[in-house]
C-alpha cells in the first residue's frame, strides 16, 4: 500500500490525515504495534513514527527504513 500526494495538494495535511484514519482503523481492529517500511527521512516522524531499524525488502539491494507506530 502506499500513500502519495499530487504536488499541489502537498503542504495541507492531506497526507497526515489519510495516515492518522488508517492509523486508527488499524487499532480499532485490534493490530498494534504498527509497521512501515520507507526510503522517506523526516515525514513520519510528525506522524508519531519512530524509528526501529534499516531492513532490506524481497529481492532489493537497497536499505529502507522500518518506523513503528504503537
Amino acid at each position: 500500500c502506499a500513500v502519495y500526494t499530487e504536488k499541489e495538494y502537498r503542504n495541507q495535511g492531506i497526507a497526515g490525515k489519510l495516515l492518522d484514519l488508517a492509523i486508527k482503523d488499524l487499532k480499532v481492529s485490534g493490530i498494534a504495534p504498527i509497521y512501515l517500511v520507507t526510503d522517506h527521512i523526516g515525514f513520519y516522524e510528525r506522524y508519531g513514527w519512530e524509528f526501529l531499524c534499516m531492513v532490506q525488502i524481497d529481492d532489493e539491494n537497497k536499505m529502507s527504513r522500518m518506523y513503528t507506530h504503537q
